[in-house]
């Protein structure tokens, strides 16, 4: 286990922020206030991934429904199973898979009373990603618990984030013929990238996000983009990036080379070929380890390949 991804903060420490757009979110169910208030505690000051929690809570299995319909992107749900009834909580979970079709979130169940639900009966019957007793949830289960369900939630997202990057790629490539296929290619590069290095794309998960530039003479021409880059679709680079951005993105396009830094990337596809006309900028609020660099690098290789035949068929078409 990695402590550097989950850590409990120090008293004497600033303890992160919650509540904010890029915090892990994580429901409570329970219909003991003394539940609530005893996990919450517990987990005070508590991060993974360089993100904090924000703690949801619900107090039935009425109101746990409503929630994990009203806000699809909770990544843990604390589960209990009896509250209003003695099956609420299997209710829940029938509730959130079935009618919600959320697969994504974890759902971890908690009973005081573990006859009133067999344990065996209950993972073999529903897609539930854990089941403890309330008794053995001391503070270092629960690190452990909350740990492998985020991990997990985290990798889950990722990985249906790369696919649909794949899918954009894959369209653009049977359609490239229209006018748009250029574009489309860029917008599912952008996505693979993302959800390859856990990065989001968009504000409601992690914050990060990624731009596509063609070369236009004179002009740099923003080609697709996710996150804070998404409204600039179209626009050019020069007149609606900051100046620091551009000299990372010249930088790359001169050099032939990744520019690295903790929180950004700038690349083009073919690493090693000067003034290249195609150059891709991430960022994220996370540290972008030296694993993401080799795989930018890796990716960008076989993009180009991609990329040039993309090119040459627009223009022998223009």
């Amino acid at each position: 286990m990695n402590d550097d991804l989950l850590d409990f903060v120090d008293d004497d420490d600033e303890v992160p922020t919650s509540g904010g757009t890029r915090d892990w979110k994580v429901l409570i169910v329970d219909d003991d206030q003394d539940i609530h208030d005893v996990t919450t505690l517990a987990l005070a000051g508590l991060s993974f991934s360089g993100r904090g929690i924000q703690f949801l809570h619900a107090y039935s299995g009425k109101e746990a429904c409503a929630m994990a319909r009203e806000q699809p992107d909770i990544a843990l749900m604390l589960l209990d199973v009896v509250m209003e009834s003695d099956h609420a909580g299997l209710d829940v979970v029938e509730y959130v898979r079935n009618e919600l079709g959320n697969r994504f979130i974890r759902i971890i169940l908690r009973t005081g009373q573990p006859g009133q639900a067999p344990e065996i009966d209950v993972i073999t019957r529903y897609d539930i990603n854990d089941y403890k007793h309330k008794t053995e949830l001391t503070r270092q289960r629960l690190f452990t618990t909350i740990y492998t369900g985020l991990s997990a939630y985290r990798d889950l997202i990722a990985l249906d984030a790369n696919r649909r990057g794949l899918e954009k790629v894959i369209e653009a490539s049977a359609r490239i013929f229209e006018l748009q296929s250029l574009e489309r290619f860029a917008q599912g590069v952008i996505e693979q990238l993302c959800a390859l290095l856990f990065l989001e794309q968009d504000a409601v998960m992690l914050h990060a996000s990624g731009m596509a530039a063609e070369a236009s003479l004179p002009h740099l021409k923003v080609l697709a983009g996710s996150g804070r880059f998404e409204p600039l679709v179209g626009s050019d680079a020069s007149t609606v990036l900051d100046a620091e951005t551009l000299a990372k993105i010249a930088k790359a396009r001169d050099e032939g080379q990744l520019i690295y830094h903790e929180h950004d990337i700038a690349a083009v596809p073919g690493v090693g070929s000067k003034a290249s006309s195609f150059v891709v900028y991430l960022e994220s609020d996370a540290v972008l380890d030296s694993g993401g660099r080799k795989l930018v690098e890796m990716f960008c290789r076989n993009v180009a390949i991609a990329w040039d035949n993309l090119q040459k068929f627009k223009h022998a078409v223009d």
